[in-house]
């Protein structure tokens, strides 16, 4: 028997996601919606039409909302659910997710308030960051609806006056909470440290900020597609990552498995950015400070558009996130996420790939190689101004810089 939810974008409902007959999740646009003239589509890979998306068509976007790997299998397990099914998934935890989309079962009303936020106290922080690895984004606690894309264990809080609150039912978040992770030695640190030097070079990068409770580490990341109304009053802002973007599955997000290329994601940002001259600069300046920093994972999902329509801003590249100098981790694969003119190992990358890659990217090979060797230089400078405590952080600095030198070296042979 057909199953449906209703799908809304910031307080409209758009349409409809459907699990037919046969379990397959299929959407379709509201025909109200679709009559109103300020209308936005929920992602470049879903345009405003009149015709059924099938599950080919829509599943890159709706699936790309949820948790993957084992944090998913574990989610499904605690929901009593199927871990393929992102129907169920979405319909238990699809209330706060990244954007501005919900998800209610077809003909609940949008409720008039947010449902409200539960205040925690250090007792209870610490005992909720330990039980995350077994209860991912606390998915069955409670009235709980909160669903955060990616692997990595986390879990989306609302910040006021310095206090922590966990919230309840759809209520908006302000911040993404990130624990430490034992199977890699201080990765908050690691990831801190990348955040706060790509700001400091100049990319435009979510606000981060350490904390600390129990003895457990954790990273706290201030959401960018969340915007403080009045008092106590937050906006959704519409976001997807590129990935949604392009309608492809988040199993696929690497190239060699399907994933979007660095040729594909300069084309998206050029065919969709309300000012492409800036927003391909960023882009370009983040493919660089990921190669220089090692950061192998930068994968499609790890970049994302921000939809700010109903404001009069237009679409833009969103501030980066997730950068981590992964190269510190034996473990993780040297293999990039996105090949750089051909070649997928970054210790391999010479001047004549990022010809190629300029080439492929539509952009100078001469303004390429100039931003390169700028950012570089720029990296080596403000490193000293990150605060460095920790033999992580001093570690991975150490590597960040001596990659910046050989790319210098390399560059200017």
């Amino acid at each position: 028997m057909a199953r449906t939810l209703d799908v809304y974008l910031h307080r409209h409902r758009v349409g409809s996601l459907i699990q037919d007959d046969d379990g397959e999740i299929v959407f379709d646009y509201g025909e109200p919606y679709l009559n109103d003239p300020n209308a936005l589509p929920l992602s470049q890979s879903l345009p405003l039409r009149k015709e059924r998306y099938t599950r080919r068509e829509c599943r890159g976007f709706f699936g790309g909302i949820l948790p993957e790997g084992e944090k998913r299998e574990i989610i499904a397990k605690n929901l009593g659910i199927s871990a393929k099914n992102d129907f169920a998934m979405l319909e238990r935890i699809g209330g706060e997710c990244a954007g501005a989309v919900t998800f209610l079962p077809s003909g609940e009303n949008l409720p008039e308030h947010d449902e409200g936020y539960h205040p925690l106290t250090h007792e209870e922080l610490a005992r909720l960051l330990q039980i995350l690895p077994r209860r991912p984004l606390m998915a069955g606690e409670g009235d709980i609806r909160l669903s955060l894309a990616g692997a990595q264990d986390k879990i989306a809080v609302y910040i006021a006056d310095n206090q922590i609150f966990l919230p309840h039912g759809g209520a908006p978040s302000t911040h993404i909470l990130k624990p430490a992770i034992e199977r890699f030695e201080g990765v908050v640190f690691n990831e801190s440290l990348c955040m706060k030097l790509a700001d400091a070079v100049g990319l435009p990068t979510a606000k981060t900020e350490m904390g600390s409770v129990e003895g457990i580490d954790y990273l706290l990341v201030e959401r960018y597609d969340r915007v403080r109304g009045g008092l106590h009053s937050l906006e959704r802002v519409h976001q997807e990552d590129f990935c949604q973007a392009l309608g492809i599955v988040s199993e696929n997000k690497y190239q060699n498995e399907g994933g979007p290329s660095l040729e594909q994601c300069f084309r998206l940002v050029r065919e969709t950015s309300s000012v492409p001259a800036i927003d391909l600069l960023s882009l370009l300046d983040a493919v660089i400070f990921n190669f220089l920093i090692g950061n192998n994972d930068a994968h499609g999902k790890n970049f994302s558009l921000l939809y700010k329509g109903e404001a009069g801003g237009g679409t833009s590249l969103a501030p980066f996130y997730d950068l981590l100098s992964t190269i510190y981790y034996p473990e993780i694969s040297v293999k990039m996420a996105m090949k750089i003119g051909g070649e997928y190992v970054s210790e391999k990358v010479y001047a004549r790939h990022f010809e190629q890659f300029a080439a492929e990217a539509g952009l100078g090979k001469p303004m390429v190689k100039r931003r390169i060797l700028e950012l570089a230089a720029s990296i080596i400078s403000r490193l000293p101004e990150v605060t460095m405590e920790r033999s992580v952080e001093i570690e991975v600095a150490q590597r960040i810089q001596s990659r910046c030198e050989r790319t210098i070296q390399r560059f200017t042979e």
